[in-house]
């Protein structure tokens, strides 16, 4: 049985691996300039996955059928929190300060949107899929609002910045939020086929161009000075402790199928790709996040379908 579930999701990972390549292919062969990779990412952030995340929501989710929708969010946020107990508890691994900052940045916040919604894609089909969608939008919202405030504050220590609101309320998460009063309020019957299916047409580019920019950012990655120690462990403990902990309690609790999947396949995602655009961003040094990000990558081909196959297989027995 573990086997077969191992075909399913390694297939599933191999998709995603092929889509993402051609993205690095297209980076290394100078097809793709850094700022077209710029300019492809902003139109899938600002545009089509936003239009992926309003029609998803409007044709598929209801608060009937979703009365516990606010439990995503809070999922999202105790997920980072382990990730940042873990991390804590492996603070001497890293010696320098900046180091440290970047180590527990590099645990705590995983790839929570593009690859999740790839993988989900590759292994569910109908309401299955229209069911994960919905729950990895609710997810983004939680992880969006720390990953945009402590995940910076955390990689820049720029404790005299001011908070800024508009910095946790990008256009995806505008998207979900207001898509959801658009429901509660009872006006999306009023929007007609002729929007709600263009705007669906565009949403459904996002998965293959989502990765082809997750790809062309590694591309850029440099692996000069691999800080061996301090990518073992971030490895161990991003890949290895989370989602094995994750596991355990999940098939303990008896979570649902699909939300259980949902917690297991967020523990064992690998770094949030977006820490070196706010390295970038803020000019910070980049000593570690690079190398985390590259690595955790590489090595998720083989441990998501690992936990994510277990999880499975471990249901049926039980």
């Amino acid at each position: 049985m573990f086997l077969e579930y191992f075909k399913i999701t390694g297939l599933a990972i191999a998709q995603i691996f092929f889509l993402g390549a051609i993205g690095f292919f297209l980076v290394k062969r100078n097809v793709l300039s850094a700022e077209g990779l710029s300019a492809l990412s902003r139109i899938v952030i600002q545009v089509i996955f936003p239009a992926l995340i309003f029609s998803q929501l409007i044709r598929k989710f209801t608060f009937s059928l979703y009365p516990q929708w606010w439990m995503f969010p809070l999922i999202s946020l105790m997920i980072t929190v382990s990730g940042l107990a873990l991390a804590m508890l492996f603070s001497w691994v890293p010696k320098k300060p900046v180091l440290k900052e970047q180590f527990f940045s590099l645990i705590a916040f995983q790839n929570s949107g593009y690859l999740p919604l790839a993988l989900v894609a590759a292994i569910f089909s109908g309401e299955q899929l229209s069911t994960m969608f919905i729950y990895i939008f609710l997810f983004l919202l939680g992880f969006d609002l720390v990953m945009w405030s402590l995940g910076i504050h955390m990689l820049t220590r720029k404790a005299e910045q001011k908070f800024k609101l508009s910095s946790i309320f990008s256009v995806p998460v505008i998207a979900s939020l207001g898509s959801l009063l658009i429901i509660f309020l009872g006006l999306a019957r009023f929007i007609p086929q002729g929007v709600l299916a263009p705007v669906e047409m565009i949403g459904n580019c996002t998965l293959p161009l989502a990765m082809f920019i997750v790809g062309g950012n590694i591309a850029f990655i440099r692996l000069e000075h691999v800080r061996k120690l301090e990518v073992f462990w971030i490895l161990l403990c991003k890949l290895i402790i989370l989602p094995a902990v994750g596991l355990y309690l999940v098939v303990l609790f008896g979570l649902s199928e699909l939300l259980g999947f949902l917690i297991v396949m967020q523990l064992a995602m690998p770094s949030a790709t977006s820490l070196s655009v706010i390295i970038s961003h803020h000019k910070k040094e980049d000593v570690l996040v690079s190398q985390g990000i590259f690595y955790t990558h590489i090595v998720s081909l083989i441990t998501i379908p690992l936990f994510l196959s277990l999880y499975l297989a471990l249901r049926v027995i039980k």
